[in-house]
């Protein structure tokens, strides 16, 4: 069996793996990716392909890489269609927007990452963790032979349901174990072209399902082609997703001929970030620490900057030799938080509400809400409802009210929620305290909706 000494190893070659891998080796250590597709395919990864947030993105990859991947800069809003009550609602979206192809950004940040000095390994596929007391490396076969990795520090960026988190031993850690199926969205796309550019080609079009807890999107990443897909919770009754899909789109005239080019599926988190993301020797970031937002399904930037944050503290292990002390990788933990994870966490209370009620309530409370709001809501997981936009809802919410009233009565559970999570503890000492009193909260959340206990 070959054995790869190396400071880090790396499994997975998103997002998440290619900016921790870039951030890593610009800092001239030894780090080495595990990819399980062949170099052909690797980046080529199922995604909505919108991307939020671009301008701002971390500087391990330089955003001149990835800029020729971004083929709509355009989009500036959301589109929700709503049959159930015949209407469509534009919603604005704060910041910078624009669509990808997928594949390209993919190909282009795994460049990035080579250019500063991380090593891929393709077509290696992990089958085990190492450990003694702490994770100490990965033992895979690439090309078919077996092939072990020894490192200071693993980083599971291997995606949702992470296979090396079913391995590792995590009784005496902070690592968050509290995950299941029903926390997650199973989702299929198809990249579509058509003849004719779609009316909608400055938008990202949503639709909900027939249940409230899946949706359709059509996102254009030009105006004749686009990302066409359907996902829904797990908690749910199965959906036969491809034919789902393709029954909407025969309803809608700017898909008539449209020629499928390419197809893909997978399984993203839709729940709040891993409470703690660290054990000894091991970083989870990315889909595999559910760094993405629960609304929207939106992971590209989470995954950018956790892996920036996780990189830099175990940069920080390493140089001080304490690679094996969860106490030493914390920092990544507390700034995921402090950026997006309280605010993911606030927005997973909505999605608990909305598995409460029936799918025609939560459309018209959609339609009644004014957008700026639905808006904030979205995207901080808060909005400032005022007497006087309490009052404009009431109004345009006739039939709905109690619903309105039930969400106005878990807002500010969610609001309580956030200012918990914005006093994240900034060591594990205090962690216990503060997951006893997040459970207290969300227990709370379940009592107020009515929901099924998601945790």
């Amino acid at each position: 069996m070959r054995t790869h000494d190396v400071d880090v190893a790396v499994v997975g070659a998103g997002t998440a793996g290619c900016y921790a891998a870039a951030t890593i080796a610009n800092a001239g250590y030894d780090v080495v990716v595990a990819e399980r597709k062949d170099e052909s395919e690797a980046g080529h990864i199922a995604c909505g392909d919108a991307l939020k947030g671009a301008d701002s993105f971390p500087d391990a990859i330089p955003k001149d890489r990835i800029e020729p991947a971004i083929t709509n800069p355009d989009v500036d809003h959301g589109r929700f269609e709503i049959p159930q009550l015949d209407t469509v609602v534009d919603i604005p979206v704060p910041g910078e927007l624009a669509v990808v192809d997928r594949w390209e950004y993919g190909r282009r940040i795994i460049e990035g990452a080579e250019a500063a000095g991380a090593e891929f390994h393709f077509d290696t596929v992990v089958n085990d963790v190492r450990q003694n007391g702490r994770v100490t490396g990965i033992d895979a076969k690439r090309n078919g032979e077996s092939v072990r990795y020894e490192a200071d520090v693993v980083v599971d960026a291997a995606g949702a349901l992470s296979i090396l988190q079913d391995k590792v031993d995590f009784g005496e850690t902070t690592f968050d174990t509290n995950v299941t199926y029903s926390q997650f969205c199973s989702a299929y796309r198809e990249i579509v072209t058509v003849d004719e550019p779609v009316p909608w080609d400055d938008a990202l079009v949503f639709k909900p399902t027939e249940r409230a807890a899946g949706y359709l999107w059509y996102f254009p990443r030009t105006p004749t082609e686009i990302n066409v897909g359907l996902g829904f919770q797990m908690t749910e009754e199965p959906m036969q997703l491809v034919a789902d899909l393709k029954r909407d789109m025969r309803t809608r005239p700017e898909f008539e001929g449209a020629e499928v080019t390419d197809k893909l599926g997978a399984a993203l988190p839709t729940r709040r970030p891993y409470d703690s993301a660290v054990a000894p020797g091991y970083v989870a970031i990315g889909d595999a620490a559910g760094h993405v937002n629960p609304t929207t399904g939106g992971g590209i930037a989470g995954a950018a900057y956790a892996a920036t944050y996780a990189a830099e503290a175990i940069l920080d292990a390493i140089e001080t030799d304490r690679t094996g002390d969860e106490a030493a990788l914390w920092e990544y933990n507390r700034r995921v938080m402090d950026h997006f994870g309280a605010r993911y966490a606030a927005l997973d209370v909505y999605n608990i509400f909305t598995t409460a009620y029936e799918v025609e309530d939560l459309m018209g409370l959609l339609s009644a809400l004014p957008v700026t709001k639905l808006s904030e809501a979205i995207y901080s997981g808060s909005a400032n409802l005022g007497l006087w936009t309490k009052l404009e809802t009431a109004v345009r919410s006739a039939g709905h009210w109690d619903v309105i009233y039930d969400l106005y009565r878990t807002k500010r559970l969610a609001d309580d929620l956030l200012a918990h999570y914005e006093d994240y503890p900034s060591g594990p000492g205090e962690f216990a305290a503060w997951q006893a009193e997040r459970d207290d909260l969300m227990d709370r959340v379940y009592a107020r909706t009515g929901a099924d206990p998601k945790y």
